[in-house]
């Protein structure tokens, strides 16, 4: 039976939330923390982007060496050929999401006449579908192994022509098919009519890449893959930490996953990627709301403040007595019910102006040991930078990789700007 997969695209479009944004340290924290949560893959980048280069190429390092595995890294490029080119220049990347709007609404918005859908409409003007096709080609001539193609705009562009582009994304040796609810459009019943029709039509795995401009992100995210396994394919569903994203947002990681594990109609008939392991939930949603600098809800799905709180009367005698009166599910599922301790006395920070001692103080608390002062030396100069490349203090995660990976941690956070001329 096909599975559902997730594919977390917070490194990609959670970035792009306006106002806010991510160091290039935090997002490799963030790939390591959804690998150790069993996420299928992380869209981690803009691979033709200068400032994501060296913080692309380390990670896909950490790919090869198997810290970062068997997460799969892939990038996000448009249908370009320069960019797509410059994406497989250094041979490292192996799986790529390209993209192109496909509605008559953007067709004719951004391209002003230049480009049509079909070669018919207009013999003498590129088109969509040629377009599509060559790019296709050119990615894994280059050597990608997993070729999606992104169909901007989907959920306004007409079923005719949809199918017509996802036969000729297929055929071009497209391996999935991208189903992009951009402006957040859709309703559940919509999609899961549009995502069976074109999983039976066309036979390719379809991702489900959703907005929250509805506040139905996550229900058309379930919805669109309850469509494509119905349809005989695999789902790939595309999800953000905390729902961060363009707008409202993406379809929230967390809140997908519990769906899918609890929903009535889904529970047991849907199988989920066995390696999703929930109980990571809670460290990454935390990790998310600090790096972006934004607090989780209070009501937020499973890690608000709220998610396991009861305090009227009908509500705490029920949930004392049964938790399951009053509780889907259990707060240890998501690794919740630890003690959070918090320091209120003496504490020694590493920042961008520590000393040496102060240094050797927080790592000692880490029980990392250096084998000598240049080492130490080495590692705190490279602490202080990553207190200036991130703007707050580090994480002990981030700590911990900063003294593991130094020579990765170096290049992840190094930026150089393009010269002129």
């Amino acid at each position: 039976m096909p599975k559902i997969y997730i594919v977390d695209v917070t490194n990609r479009d959670g970035v792009q939330t306006s106002r806010l944004g991510l160091a290039k340290l935090e997002k490799t924290i963030i790939n390591l923390y959804l690998n150790e949560m069993g996420i299928h893959q992380s869209e981690f980048g803009f691979p033709y982007t200068h400032h994501e280069k060296n913080y692309i190429d380390a990670n896909l390092d950490l790919a090869a060496l198997g810290v970062l595995s068997p997460i799969r890294l892939s990038g996000w490029c448009p249908m370009r050929k320069e960019e797509i080119e410059d994406s497989f220049r250094s041979g490292k990347l192996k799986n790529v999401n390209l993209s192109i709007s496909t509605s008559q609404l953007m067709t004719e918005g951004k391209f002003s006449g230049r480009i049509v859908r079909r070669p018919e409409e207009n013999p003498s003007l590129p088109n969509l579908l040629d377009i599509m096709a060559g790019n296709v080609e050119l990615a894994k001539r280059l050597g990608a192994e997993i070729v999606g193609v992104n169909a901007e705009d989907a959920s306004r562009t007409d079923d005719e022509f949809l199918v017509r582009f996802a036969l000729r994304a297929k055929e071009a040796g497209a391996d999935r098919f991208r189903y992009c609810d951009t402006l957040g459009y859709d309703d559940p019943l919509t999609i899961y009519r549009r995502i069976r029709m074109l999983a039976e039509t066309v036979g390719i795995p379809i991702e489900l890449h959703c907005h929250n401009d509805l506040g139905l992100g996550v229900a058309c995210s379930v919805a669109g893959a309850q469509g494509a396994i119905d349809g005989g394919v695999d789902a790939y569903v595309n999800t953000a930490i905390n729902s961060m994203g363009e707008r409202a947002g993406n379809a929230d990681l967390v809140s997908v996953i519990l769906a899918i594990k609890k929903a009535s109609g889904l529970a047991g008939k849907y199988q989920l990627d066995e390696r999703v392991d929930l109980t990571k939930a809670w460290k990454v949603a935390k990790y998310a709301s600090y790096a972006f600098g934004v607090p989780i809800p209070i009501n937020q799905v499973g890690v608000g403040a709220n998610a396991f709180a009861h305090e009227s009367g009908i509500h705490a005698d029920g949930a004392l007595k049964d938790r399951r009166n009053y509780e889907l599910y259990d707060f240890e599922e998501l690794g919740r019910g630890e003690p959070e301790i918090i320091d209120t006395g003496r504490e020694i920070t590493a920042g961008e102006y520590s000393g040496i001692k102060g240094f050797r103080n927080v790592y000692g608390k880490l029980e990392i040991e250096f084998h000598n002062d240049r080492e130490a030396s080495d590692i705190l100069e490279l602490v202080r930078y990553a207190n200036v490349h991130t703007q707050k203090p580090l994480t002990d995660d981030e700590l911990r990789f900063v003294a593991k990976y130094p020579d990765l941690a170096r290049k992840i956070m190094t930026m150089t700007p393009l010269s002129q001329g």
